[in-house]
């Protein structure tokens, strides 16, 4: 069987980095625009991210199109276009928010379900795509790959925007935006163009509906119970994502800049967990993603007790480390979860590869903007129910913690250990 080389798993990575910087514009320059220079409450550019998230609980309809319809590539390409012109819409939103709030608002909502639409259908069929043309032994490194290429094009797309921003005008903001978006997709057909036709993964045309393929696929137990593995751990990765700024602010007194870094130190944390899982599992093959699923689990969640424990220490509490080992076991249970994902997608009624992504996809997006939203509200009850910022804050990180180790025991449950490397060595290109 034909499987994809190094070089085609990291051209794919490119459209990873793509989908995650016309993305990274939408959560945090238009964000901050419309806070800060727009006066707007916080809450309305949340809620137009949270109807980005809503919006791709149509991941399984696009998972099964790139099934049932064939060509992979034009869903990528296609759902990349639409995710540009939802970036483009959503920036020239903005400049309308100044004239017209009603008539902004309009248009911002079209433009962020758009991009719930081109992120569902282009992130989705990209991968099936994997899941289905990797080699077995690659997908823990195929994961690793692809996702800090993503992370790599959020962070560079954000620093280049943020320079190149100042002195801000609306004309300038439509043209920085234009140049991401409409590069995204140029390097988006590039990257793609070609790959699906050298592999042995080709999706067949099926004329059967998308209710019966769904209901085919939440058959099968397995499919069934990752869909609950993802959705409980991805609400306890995201339950502190709103929370844990304020937390160093009110209890540990950090400026806002202080705060940012320590952000900065969780992603950090984040990127090295990834690479250790990326080295390990593939490169020197230790350990199965099953263990690296349950360890970065029961680490993430070890340190959520440990930052809840340091909170009666105030100022001057160890809290940066803490946040980064806590960074690190996010990493490797995401990671590894991410390549189990690939491995489970092939598992079950042959072509259904991307309506699995799709449906656990579909979770994950639920599940962040379910996690992030119930941090936030069970912090402000906790407060006042309780007598210190110290205690509530506390008592949520704990019960993420908890959280964690459901999943982990899940994990145990439901994923199985993979075949030895004997049985799973990459054959030769």
């Amino acid at each position: 069987m034909r499987t994809l080389s190094w070089l085609a798993i990291v051209r794919l990575g490119l459209i990873q980095m793509c989908l995650g910087s016309i993305v990274v514009l939408t959560t945090s320059t238009l964000n901050r625009l419309m806070v800060v220079e727009l006066a707007l409450p916080a809450v309305l550019p949340g809620l137009l991210v949270a109807l980005h998230y809503g919006i791709q609980i149509t991941r399984p309809n696009w998972g099964f199109r790139s099934d049932t319809q064939g060509n992979r590539t034009r869903w990528i390409i296609g759902g990349m276009a639409a995710l540009a012109a939802g970036g483009m819409l959503a920036a020239f939103g903005v400049t309308v928010l100044e004239q017209s709030f009603a008539m902004g608002m309009a248009v911002s909502v079209v433009a962020y379900a758009l991009i719930g639409l081109g992120v569902g259908a282009s992130g989705t069929s990209l991968l099936a795509l994997l899941a289905t043309a990797t080699h077995p032994r690659r997908r823990a490194a195929a994961a690793t790959i692809t996702w800090l290429m993503m992370i790599a094009g959020i962070a560079i797309t954000a620093g280049v925007v943020g320079a190149q921003l100042d002195p801000y005008s609306h004309g300038l903001l439509l043209r920085i935006v234009a140049v991401v978006t409409g590069g995204a997709v140029v390097l988006t057909t590039l990257a793609v163009w070609g790959v699906e036709a050298r592999v042995d993964a080709q999706a067949e045309p099926d004329p059967m509906p998308f209710m019966e393929g769904l209901k085919e696929v939440w058959a099968e137990r397995k499919a069934r119970n990752f869909t609950l593995f993802v959705f409980l751990s991805m609400t306890a990765y995201f339950m502190q994502e709103l929370i844990l700024e304020p937390y160093a602010g009110l209890v540990f007194d950090f400026t806002p800049g202080q705060s940012t870094s320590l952000s900065g130190a969780q992603n950090g944390g984040v990127f090295i967990g990834m690479v250790i899982v990326g080295i390990a599992a593939t490169g020197l093959r230790i350990g199965s993603l099953r263990a690296w699923v349950i360890g970065g689990c029961l680490g993430s969640a070890a340190m959520l007790g440990v930052i809840s424990a340091l909170g009666p220490l105030g100022p001057g509490a160890p809290l940066v480390p803490a946040v980064a080992m806590l960074g690190v076991f996010n990493g490797m249970f995401a990671v590894a979860a991410i390549g189990s994902m690939m491995a489970l997608a092939g598992e079950g009624r042959g072509r259904r590869e991307g309506t699995r992504m799709g449906l656990w996809g579909a979770a994950q997006a639920m599940a962040a903007g379910f996690g992030g939203l119930t941090g936030a509200a069970a912090v402000d009850i906790m407060r006042v129910q309780m007598a210190s910022d110290t205690a509530a804050f506390g008592a949520v990180f704990l019960a993420e913690a908890a959280l964690f180790v459901a999943a982990a025991l899940l994990a145990l449950r439901i994923m199985e250990t993979a075949r030895s490397p004997a049985a799973q060595m990459v054959p030769g290109e």
